[in-house]
């Protein structure tokens, strides 16, 4: 889903969020990131993402930075953080934060585009203000999905169903395909369904086996499309 999907092309507020835009770089309120660079967030204000994509991830205080340890000590509990999840381009999102975890936010591409402001500034912007409100609704909707995948007793079901719904939200047609336009690693997708780097790997070729999903040159993943359809009627 691309921001204002629900709305008429005539009817889409895209001026209104060029202007907004506009208006955070006047105010200092824009910056572009370099891949993999964290974005500074902090609660109460709105993030739009004007360009490439932002990766949310979630730590535990206190942990452990795995980049010291040994690779063969990679165990589940082990994990640092969690993958939640892309806002792309034309989205916002916001952070909250929880004392048993933090949520943080990376460019996932490079020059990925932030702008962020308050929500009493939206009140400029009233019409956007309740496109910002169907954004979040929808988001929550798709994590009650991904919830429900999550919660599957079978690593490789969770698995097919995590890529699944990833390609349904971002995905783009190629061929007889659903292609993500950005890749994901092995250990980011270990970290979203609670399994490791190792696991996610055989499982992965597993599946390209069974002709489930293929892997372009950049590494990006794509659904065979009688899988796509098929899990799209699950989600129904």
């Amino acid at each position: 889903m691309q921001f204002s999907e629900n709305l008429s092309e005539e009817s889409r507020p895209i001026l209104t969020w060029q202007n907004i835009i506009d208006w955070a770089q006047t105010h200092y309120r824009e910056r572009i990131f370099l891949k993999d660079e964290q974005i500074p967030t902090r609660p109460q204000l709105i993030y739009l993402v004007n360009r490439g994509a932002v990766r949310l991830v979630s730590k535990a205080p206190n942990q452990p930075d795995l980049n010291s340890l040994n690779e063969l000590e990679e165990s589940e509990e082990q994990l640092d953080e969690a993958f939640l999840g892309f806002i792309g381009a034309g989205l916002p999102f916001e952070i909250v934060t929880e004392s048993s975890f933090s949520i943080h936010a990376y460019a996932h591409v490079d020059r990925t585009q932030v702008a962020w402001l308050y929500w009493q500034d939206l009140e400029n912007w009233p019409d956007f203000r309740q496109e910002i409100y169907e954004a979040f609704r929808y988001q929550h909707q798709r994590k009650l999905l991904w919830l429900s995948a999550l919660g599957q007793r079978r690593t490789i079901d969770r698995l097919t169903s995590f890529l699944i719904l990833l390609v349904q939200e971002y995905g783009t047609d190629q061929e007889q395909n659903c292609c993500l336009p950005y890749s994901l690693t092995h250990a980011q997708i270990g970290s979203a369904i609670g399994s490791t780097r190792v696991t996610v790997t055989r499982l992965m070729g597993k599946l390209r086996r069974q002709g489930i999903i293929s892997i372009k040159n950049d590494n990006s993943i794509c659904i065979n499309g009688h899988s796509l359809d098929r899990g799209q009627a699950d989600n129904r």
